[in-house]
């Protein structure tokens, strides 16, 4: 069960990082958690589906293509890297 509700939330996180550009800041107040079965941007970041970038010194979070692809298999929806 933990399982498939971490699945979920790692969803809900790429497409809410796919809607517009998120510091790291702002990913980080929103979705690290200390709880050890909802590790959701542990997972997403050690999987691959998104990356940093620094843009004008500021550090963004971005889909990768494999969080495009991913996101896209399992929402059923077109989402692209800005």
């Amino acid at each position: 069960m933990a399982d498939t509700v971490v699945e979920s939330l790692i969803l809900d996180l790429l497409e809410w990082i796919a809607k517009h550009d998120r510091t790291y800041e702002e990913v980080m107040d929103a979705w690290r958690t200390s709880c050890p079965k909802l590790p959701v941007w542990e997972d997403a970041s050690d999987r691959g589906l998104v990356t940093l970038d620094v843009q004008s010194g500021r550090k963004l979070v971005k889909l990768t293509p494999a969080g495009i692809i991913f996101l896209n298999h399992n929402r059923g929806s077109s989402h692209s890297t800005k």
